[in-house]
């Protein structure tokens, strides 16, 4: 038997509405107009200082951004009207675009190879993460228990870890049929428990160390140290794509925060939260 970490991947509509009504983090300015933002766990990480620097210029607007939806469940809330904008680390899909969505491109972002800090490995190469996620090998070389923390089959972070070798996307299958596995549905929800599970594996979004600092070991992979540098001169392999999607009935304060995202002063901010955002965007 698996051990899920947080809410099913098939949330209610219902449900969804009633996160986006009661979750902790909410940035309000009284009499404001007010942007509703959601989405990918570790895109959220990145909105946090453009967020503080928006409305340090822009003191008359108020924006919510509840507990992370993911990116499939807050687009589902987008279309249903029940949010403004959404920051996405998945394509949109073909049915989604056909109700409204509409998607843009921003950046990327490394995806790292994370465990507890009271691990002492410092890089890892392919063959050794192969090795783990099949079940080869099961102990750190101290000899502790390696405790993988997965995320669900559909999850972007599995997908990309898993796309590392044709060998690894074996492993990554073989990872999630074993049973007592550890499952967090969200980025918060894996970062937590990579940080408390002794022996942890599993990965974060460069975003949760830089922004959230995060108390987690990042590894090298295969010596290259994860950054936004070594994601731009393609020496480091891993990255999740950000994308916004809104739709033809975003309100204007909406298109005008995301115009300031994609501004020179908004790309420096997503770059010093580890996005890699192309010139031009």
């Amino acid at each position: 038997m698996r051990h899920s970490i947080g809410p099913a991947l098939s949330l209610v509509a219902a449900l969804m509405f009633f996160a986006l009504l009661t979750g902790p983090c909410r940035v309000e300015a009284a009499g404001a107009e007010t942007i509703r933002v959601n989405g990918s766990g570790s895109a959220l990480y990145v909105m946090r200082p453009l967020i503080k620097a928006y409305l340090k210029a822009h003191p008359g607007v108020r924006i919510e951004m509840e507990k992370p939806l993911g990116s499939s469940g807050a687009v589902k809330a987008l279309l249903a009207g029940g949010l403004d904008m959404v920051v996405s680390s998945k394509v949109l899909k073909s049915e989604e675009a056909a109700q409204g969505g509409i998607s843009r491109e921003y950046g990327k972002m490394p995806l790292v190879v994370v465990t507890g800090k009271q691990v002492s490995k410092r890089d890892i190469t392919t063959k050794e993460l192969e090795d783990i996620y099949s079940g080869k090998v099961r102990t750190w070389p101290n000899g502790e228990p390696i405790r993988l923390v997965l995320r669900p089959d559909a999850d972007i972070d599995t997908t990309i870890l898993a796309g590392l070798s044709p060998a690894m996307g074996k492993a990554m299958k073989a990872a999630h049929s074993h049973p007592g596995m550890i499952v967090a549905v969200t980025d918060p929800e894996s970062d937590e428990a990579v940080a408390k599970t002794p022996g942890s594996l599993g990965t974060a979004a460069l975003s949760s160390i830089l922004v959230e600092k995060a108390p987690l070991n990042v590894l090298a992979l295969n010596g290259i140290k994860p950054s936004v540098k070594t994601l731009a001169n393609g020496t480091y392999p891993l990255a999740k794509d950000i994308r916004f999607i809104t739709t033809k009935h975003t309100p204007p304060a909406t298109l005008k925060f995301i115009d300031f995202i994609y501004s020179p002063q908004g790309r420096a901010i997503a770059g010093k939260a580890g996005v890699l955002v192309p010139v031009g965007r």
